[in-house]
C-alpha cells in the first residue's frame, strides 16, 4: 500500500457555523490532492480500503456522496475518491465548493457539512471512520443543538487515514 501514497501538501478549510451546519469548532477539513496512486490493475475502491484500515480507520463503504446537505456530529469521516469526479460543496451553505478527483482524500472532522453538487457517472467513493465515534446521519435545525455538544466531544484519532502516525493530520488536529 505504501508505494500507492504519494506525500500531498495538505489543504486545509475552516467554516463557520451557518445555523444549520454546525462544522468543527477547532479542527480544519483536510483535503490531500492526488494522495493515492490507483494503478489500471487494481480495484481502486480496494486500495483505499487497505490504506484506510491499515492506519485505523474502518468501517469503510463504497458509495457516492449524497446530494443533499449533511454532516455527522458524532464520528469524523474521510473520503477517498476511487474513481471519477465530483463538485461537493463542503462546510454547508456558507461553505467552498471543491471538485474532488480520483486519488484525492478529503478528511472531515465531526460536524463539517458536506453535499454533492454533481458528479460524472461513474463517481465511487470509498468512505470510512476511526475506531471511535458512532455514525449518525444530521440534516436539519433541530439536530444542530445537541450537535455543538457532541461534536467537541470526539477525541483525535491515533493516526492519519493516509499517511498513518507522521500524517499531517496530527499536526492539523491539536486537542
Amino acid at each position: 500500500m505504501e508505494k500507492l501514497v504519494r506525500q500531498s501538501q495538505p489543504l486545509t478549510f475552516r467554516f463557520a457555523d451557518d445555523g444549520l451546519v454546525p462544522n468543527h469548532p477547532r479542527w480544519p477539513m483536510i483535503v490531500y490532492r492526488g494522495a493515492v496512486t490507483l494503478p489500471d490493475n487494481l480495484d481502486p475502491a480496494s486500495v483505499f480500503e487497505g490504506l484506510f484500515k491499515a492506519n485505523g480507520w474502518g468501517s469503510s463503504w463504497r458509495n457516492g456522496i449524497y446530494a443533499y446537505v449533511h454532516y455527522h456530529s458524532r464520528i469524523h469521516e474521510v473520503l477517498g475518491i476511487a474513481r471519477g469526479t465530483a463538485e461537493v460543496r463542503f462546510g454547508g451553505d456558507k461553505g467552498e465548493v471543491l471538485t474532488v478527483e480520483a486519488g484525492d482524500v478529503a478528511i472531515l472532522p465531526a460536524g463539517t457539512g458536506h453535499q454533492r453538487l454533481s458528479s460524472s457517472a461513474d463517481l465511487l467513493v470509498v468512505v470510512a471512520y476511526p475506531p471511535f465515534g458512532t455514525y449518525d446521519l444530521c440534516t436539519t435545525a433541530e439536530q444542530h443543538d445537541a450537535a455543538l455538544r457532541t461534536i467537541p466531544k470526539i477525541g483525535l484519532p491515533e493516526q492519519d487515514p493516509v499517511y498513518g502516525s507522521e500524517g499531517p493530520l496530527l499536526k492539523k488536529w491539536q486537542p
